[in-house]
């Protein structure tokens, strides 16, 4: 059986491409993807971490029940929430593990939890991984002979 190696992207409804780009840049430091005319006609692309939010246009959006982010600073994260004036759950500590949870709600009503997890990452061979914000950090290009020439 083929396992799956990592979630590409997820796909939420919008009502407003600008205002959504703008709060996820602001929000939570996405990158606008320029993937060109025919593609950005059809869809916004956002890179936030190493995955990707797509989304589709809709006048009424129903929004997603909730996907999760890993945030690496907590109060940096907070602090941001509080100054862009973001409303966001009480956060709480797990006490399984000493990690943070909330909740916020982008501008169409679409769930996110913030969380972080002190516990760290390990890959398969037991080494320690640890996870840094790096925009670069995966990035699909396009292999030769695949799409347009141009």
């Amino acid at each position: 059986m083929s396992r799956v190696t990592m979630i590409q992207h997820i796909n939420i409804q919008i009502s407003d491409r600008e205002r959504t780009r703008e709060w996820y840049e602001q929000v939570l430091g996405a990158e606008f993807l320029d993937r060109g005319p025919e593609l950005n006609k059809r869809q916004l692309q956002l890179r936030i971490g190493s995955g990707e939010i797509h989304s589709t246009d809709s006048p009424n959006p129903n929004p997603s029940g909730h996907f999760a982010l890993e945030i690496h600073d907590w109060d940096e994260m907070i602090t941001n929430l509080d100054a862009l004036g973001v409303p966001y759950a009480a956060p709480t500590i797990r006490e399984y593990s000493g990690g943070h949870s909330t909740y916020i709600k982008d501008p169409d009503g679409n769930m996110i939890e913030l969380v972080q997890h002190p516990l760290g990452l390990k890959d398969s061979k037991g080494q320690p991984v640890e996870l840094v914000h790096d925009s670069r950090s995966l990035e699909w290009v396009r292999r030769p002979g695949y799409g347009p020439t141009s």
